[in-house]
């Protein structure tokens, strides 16, 4: 494993100043005749929920979303949707603006051929500075809910690494600069939460009392995940490509006490 992201290169989120998209309301991080990538930020779906009535939440693209065909039907045009990130989680998104760019990029998916960096702040501080988590995870759903739960005894399905590039003393919180293998449902918070080191803002797994003590103490409303970049080979030039999504403003305060 190699990283050379310290916690003083961080960046954050300049405000967006290219003109509005047909196809998104998020900021753009690079856009091109394939491919779309933005930044999601916290709070918006990846695409609609059709399992619910409620029809009004903010989703990433633009337009009507065939869920089978993973596809957004806008004035625009059509958008594929390549992968997705949890709703509470910000980050590097990306689509694709014809199908067989899609089946591109959905296989560097499927082998493994994209690598996905984050950035997770956890409670408390795991034993070693850097490690690999591999655990099997099995997700269930039930009344519209998703849940992910490790099964002991069970080969590896779930893998991840990671670095410890900061801490805080004061909160008792750590911040880990993760490189994703596999993309199970929940995966980080779920692989951090059962080794006791759940992410700061979890409503579904974490730690309730830290999360009301650091909403208190830092006004953090949000889930403390942020997909920072993907690296891959552009599906139609072949060319590495690394998209990296700037650190958004209500982490700031989170991350600047850590060192």
């Amino acid at each position: 494993m190699t990283w050379r992201k310290s916690i003083h290169s961080l960046t954050f989120m300049e405000p967006q100043t290219k003109p509005p998209s047909p196809w998104t309301r998020c900021p753009i991080l690079h856009q091109d005749r394939f491919i779309l990538v933005i930044n999601k930020p916290a709070g918006v779906l990846s695409h609609p929920n059709t399992s619910k009535a409620n029809g009004k939440q903010a989703a990433a693209f633009t337009g009507n979303y065939d869920a089978e065909a993973r596809c957004f039907h806008s004035a625009a045009g059509k958008l594929w949707l390549i992968h997705r990130l949890d709703q509470d989680t910000s980050g590097v998104l990306l689509a694709a603006f014809d199908e067989q760019t899609a089946q591109r990029s959905r296989m560097l998916f499927e082998d493994q051929a994209i690598q996905k960096h984050y950035l997770a702040v956890i409670r408390g501080q795991p034993a070693s500075p850097r490690g690999v988590w591999l655990d099997h995870l099995m997700t269930s759903a039930s009344h519209g809910s998703v849940r992910t739960q490790v099964i002991k005894g069970r080969p590896p399905n779930a893998e991840l690494h990671y670095l410890m590039i900061g801490r805080s003393e004061e909160h008792r919180v750590s911040l880990l600069d993760i490189r994703l293998i596999t993309g199970k449902t929940h995966q980080i918070r779920v692989q951090a939460a059962s080794r006791h080191h759940p992410l700061v803002g979890d409503d579904v797994y974490g730690d309730f009392s830290l999360n009301r003590r650091l909403k208190q103490a830092l006004h953090l409303r949000r889930l403390a995940l942020h997909a920072r970049a993907l690296e891959f080979k552009h599906p139609a030039s072949g060319f590495k490509t690394v998209i990296e999504a700037p650190l958004p403003d209500d982490l700031h305060e989170l991350i600047k006490t850590l060192h």
